[in-house]
């Protein structure tokens, strides 16, 4: 899974998952950009990254951002090579207890700023002749939970994007593949767990408890399923839904 000289774009790199992508891209040679809201952690993730890593903090709901990021990175390393969607965010509810702010706010993160990224990237891809890009869905985007009613909606809109894209672009050497994590021990999971339960420890162990691993995932575990997205050594894949989750949509 060498990512040797390739430059790769990682959004919401300051925290969790994305993090561990920036970490486990970086040891498999990757040169890196990194962005995210918050210049303090991201630029502590790129210190963890090596001299090959930079970081730009932006919001990818704001117009301009993923042009803008998008130039840099070419600026910084000539092409690039993958961009990996990873920036999110989680609301707890249902139809009926879900607000216009929620609902704006999540799908202006979670879809809207995909679709912004994906746009940039795939014309600077189709420029230089192809490129790869990794977005980051959920479990949640192949079957529903509960309490999570538009979460689930925008992850399974990822899921669709993914696959649209992958036909559009398929024949110009672009792949599009989505990675589908299940409960990952990230700091959006402990947030949601000390607000819902205030227990987080005994959150964590119920949650493993209830997939066939007996465990939730860590971050890193992830992280390596999306550096093999990334990477030539999934060549042949485009337009895939990859599951990790300890097996929670095994049944």
């Amino acid at each position: 899974m060498e990512l040797q000289g390739k430059s790769v774009l990682i959004t919401g790199a300051s925290s969790g998952i994305g993090a561990a992508i920036a970490r486990v891209a970086a040891a498999a040679g990757a040169r890196l950009m990194l962005t995210g809201r918050s210049a303090e952690r991201g630029e502590a993730v790129r210190r963890d990254c090596g001299a090959e890593a930079r970081f730009v903090a932006a919001d990818v709901t704001q117009k301009g951002a993923a042009e803008r990021l998008v130039e840099e990175t070419v600026r910084q390393f000539g092409r690039l090579d993958v961009l990996v969607n990873n920036a999110g965010v989680i609301h707890r509810g249902t139809v009926a207890t879900t607000s216009d702010e929620e609902w704006e706010r999540l799908f202006s993160v979670n879809v809207t700023g995909v679709f912004y990224m994906a746009r940039a990237a795939v014309r600077q891809m189709q420029r230089q002749g192809g490129g790869t890009i990794v977005n980051i869905g959920s479990d949640w985007s192949v079957v529903a939970g509960r309490d999570a009613f538009a979460y689930c909606a925008s992850k399974g809109a990822v899921a669709q994007m993914t696959r649209a894209m992958a036909l559009d672009h398929a024949r110009e050497g672009i792949r599009v593949n989505c990675l589908c994590p299940g409960d990952t021990e990230t700091p959006m999971l402990v947030s949601g767990l000390e607000v819902r339960t205030g227990d987080v420890a005994r959150g964590i162990k119920v949650l493993g408890e209830a997939l066939p691993l007996g465990r939730v995932g860590r971050p890193e575990e992830i992280a390596k399923a999306a550096v093999f997205l990334a990477s030539d050594a999934s060549s042949f894949m485009t337009g895939s839904l990859m599951l990790v989750d300890g097996g929670n949509t095994a049944g």
